[in-house]
């Protein structure tokens, strides 16, 4: 096993620390577009919001967020913010009164979710004319046509039979995602990020794709792919530019 490969499998074994670590973050813009949308500015909640990436811009605009999560581990490694209150909670049964939310987000999470219940919650926590967004992120792209070439293989043959079903309605931008609010229409936003070979591996070790490919057995599958990256990225110190598309459900409930 290479030297990255080990590397890998290490930062994998950090759960949320690793979340905390290599997760790539959302676009200033995004939150403060959000709170531009919003009847207005008391409250947002962000739901399934890991550690907090969004939950933390959003504190920027409102005077008051919660942040939930089903998992403590993510909770835990949450960043702190003096208007954030963070809670253990499932999206399908929000700890909150009645019509005390402006704004509510799901970012990178509502694919998990049993949505008519979280609809049944979004609507009942709304306050009148307030905003929901579901926002994902896809597949990334490297600079590299060499490196997107071996990535795309990764993502698409070698690692992609261990995506679980609800990773489609990610791939797809949320498009096929059942909605029932009034859609508005939301701007284009993108994330970019200039990581060098450690930080795009840490990435990788968030999927939870490559945690059902360990438990597989088939850590070869990433050794591989390791191995070939270190050879094209060369050298691993070096800096590169990695994009997402950012798609976004927007809604009046």
């Amino acid at each position: 096993m290479t030297p990255e490969a080990k590397s890998l499998r290490n930062w994998f074994d950090q759960g949320g620390r690793a979340y905390a670590r290599f997760r790539p973050e959302y676009p200033v813009a995004l939150a403060r577009f959000l709170a531009e949308t919003a009847p207005a500015r008391d409250r947002a909640v962000d739901v399934g919001c890991g550690n907090g990436q969004l939950t933390v811009q959003l504190a920027r605009h409102f005077n008051e967020v919660t942040g939930l999560d089903p998992s403590a581990d993510q909770i835990a490694n949450a960043a702190a913010h003096s208007r954030i209150r963070y809670i253990c909670a499932p999206a399908e049964n929000i700890p909150l009164p009645d019509r005390s939310a402006d704004v509510i987000t799901a970012a990178q999470a509502a694919h998990w979710f049993a949505l008519p219940r979280f609809y049944d919650e979004v609507r009942r926590i709304s306050r009148r004319n307030a905003v929901v967004a579901l926002i994902s992120y896809g597949v990334l792209r490297l600079e590299s046509a060499e490196l997107n070439e071996r990535f795309s293989r990764f993502y698409r043959q070698e690692i992609g039979p261990y995506w679980p079903p609800e990773r489609k309605l990610v791939d797809t931008g949320y498009a096929d995602i059942p909605f029932p609010f009034t859609e508005l229409p939301a701007p284009e936003f993108s994330i970019a990020c200039a990581w060098d070979l450690r930080d795009f591996l840490g990435y990788i070790s968030t999927w939870s794709a490559t945690r059902r490919l360990i438990e597989a057995g088939r850590a070869d599958v990433l050794e591989t792919f390791v191995t070939d990256l270190s050879r094209l990225w060369e050298p691993g110190e070096r800096k590169r530019p990695v994009t997402w598309s950012l798609n976004m459900r927007l809604g009046l409930v």
